[in-house]
């Protein structure tokens, strides 16, 4: 039945007696005691617990066991809505936690997830609902998560190729939030996210010996104000990857990465941040593969699994299987995807405010060409990455080390406003490529475009500001309105077999 207008009016009315009153006693000074919300007949009632769930009065406790709280944050999990965590402790967690559509999981300050060996090593402690059946799920969210791995890993026990502490993958509005973990173990990463839509992750702080942040692909991604202490990459956006390494390979594109600082660490492997590009060809019969060779076959997508020690298998059974892994021929084979493409890559990514401390190579665009992994199959398409941006990157460092390490074609990369120091861009083409893969020509690594503008050098004496070794490599270098702050700076280039067109304000280069 429809509420009498007289009703509504009197309900306002009597809301605006009440707010007038509360203001003359304020500025009074006299004490204020609430009032109690009129519910006439409108049925109006809303408390604090309806808007969210309290997952403590599902017996989640800082004194329960790790089965205990995984089951009770579980349920609080599955009602959905905004789910917190307020009582400070550490919370043990001995099972992986599932998140779905529409869920909030918001921690207090002083609340931290540990892993505990109760019920055996797993990997995620937190995975979507939707990664293990490849349906998507949306408008998920995490904030203040504080997670202590405790040495308790499991490279991928749920998803092939899904490492993350926080997993997820086939999902669109994601936000991660106060994310810090200080204790990264050699098999899983901190976040990963594969096949995704619209994700922002921000205020996080990752350490430890492997990725803090690795993406599949997807598009339309912001990560800032991070901070990264890691042996491997701070950053990984490999859209081909080992078979173990990612759950489905192809774009990355149209990210934001800003605010970030890649501190130092002993060991000066990894990349601030990795891209990655692959292509593969469709199933034949006779090829030969390795492990994590990809072929098309029916409609999607199969990857070989098998020991990483570069022996190569023929090939003489088709694929064609729905899910699962199927040995035939003696070879392991994986459904990795239904999306079928024939090419992976990282386009249109914008870098800003970046802080390099460590001293190791910044950013790596490659093919991946190893025992573990070939990027790049004989007379697959070759990928073009394209446009990667950077804008006010600092490094820290004064090691003689590339800024860049590309082995995969790239068509631009632009520098604005940035400090270098005798960083240089180095070019590789097949040569580097391990002896029983010399035969594995990338047939052409395309014109690459360098743009520096308004940069500052500060190095003293000459620097080699690009090396090329990749043979019939095009190159176009342009700098300009530069400023050279070291003493008798001069800039020169190694063209190698390469070709190298130079149009440059720097001494040393300009004509």
């Amino acid at each position: 039945m429809t509420e009498p207008l007289s009703n509504k009016k009197s309900f306002r009315r009597m809301i605006g007696i009440t707010i007038f009153l509360h203001i003359i006693v304020i500025y009074l000074g006299l004490p204020v005691q609430a009032a109690e919300t009129p519910c006439n007949n409108l049925e109006y009632q809303a408390t604090s617990s309806e808007a969210y769930t309290d997952a403590g009065e599902f017996g989640f406790s800082p004194d329960a066991s790790g089965v205990e709280n995984a089951k009770a944050l579980q349920q609080a999990i599955d009602q959905g809505g905004t789910i917190i965590v307020s009582k400070p402790g550490i919370y043990k967690i001995a099972t992986s936690l599932y998140i779905g559509s529409n869920t909030s999981l918001i921690f207090g300050n002083g609340v931290s997830l540990k892993k505990v060996n109760e019920a055996g090593l797993f990997a995620q402690l937190i995975i979507n609902k939707g990664a293990m059946t490849r349906t998507y799920d949306d408008h998920i969210s995490v904030e203040g998560l504080h997670v202590i791995v405790n040495g308790i890993d499991n490279c991928s026990d749920l998803v092939l190729g899904l490492r993350g502490i926080l997993g997820f993958s086939y999902v669109k509005d994601l936000k991660i939030k106060g994310f810090r973990c200080y204790d990264l173990t050699g098999c899983q990463y901190g976040l990963q996210v594969n096949r995704f839509e619209d994700v922002i992750i921000e205020d996080v702080i990752i350490k430890g010996q492997k990725d803090g942040i690795h993406f599949g692909p997807g598009k339309r991604f912001t990560i800032r104000d991070a901070v990264f202490q890691t042996l491997d990459d701070a950053i990984a956006l490999n859209a081909q990857d080992y078979s173990t390494s990612n759950p489905e390979m192809g774009w990355i594109e149209d990210g934001l990465i800003e605010n970030c600082y890649d501190l130092n660490q002993e060991k000066m492997i990894g990349f601030f941040c990795r891209l990655l590009g692959g292509g593969w060809i469709d199933w034949k019969e006779g090829m030969t593969v390795q492990q994590s060779d990809a072929v098309v076959s029916n409609g999607r997508i199969y990857r070989v699994k098998m020991p990483s020690n570069g022996k190569l298998y023929k090939s003489l059974t088709r694929p064609d299987f729905e899910s699962g892994s199927k040995v035939l021929d003696g070879i392991t084979w994986v459904m990795t995807q239904e999306e079928v493409t024939y090419t992976a890559g990282v386009r249109n990514v914008i870098f800003r405010n970046i802080h390099l401390e460590k001293p190791r190579v910044a950013f790596g665009i490659l093919f991946d060409m190893s025992e573990y992994d070939r990027g790049y199959y004989p007379g697959a398409e070759v990928p073009v990455q394209e446009n990667i941006f950077l804008e006010n990157v600092k490094v820290l460092h004064d090691a003689d080390i590339p800024l860049f390490q590309i082995a995969s074609p790239i068509n631009l990369i632009s520098i604005s406003n940035s400090r270098i120091g005798k960083q240089k861009f180095r070019f590789t083409g097949n040569e580097v490529f391990p002896e029983y893969l010399k035969e594995n020509i990338v047939p052409d690594y395309y014109k690459t475009v360098i743009n520096i503008h308004n940069c500052i050098f500060e190095h003293d004496g000459e620097m080699v500001l690009l090396h090329n070794t990749a043979k019939g490599k095009e190159i176009m270098l342009k700098t300009s309105s530069n400023i050279e702050t070291g003493e008798n700076f001069s800039a020169r280039i190694i063209c190698g077999d390469g070709i190298v067109e130079v149009d440059s304000d720097l001494t040393g280069l300009k004509k």
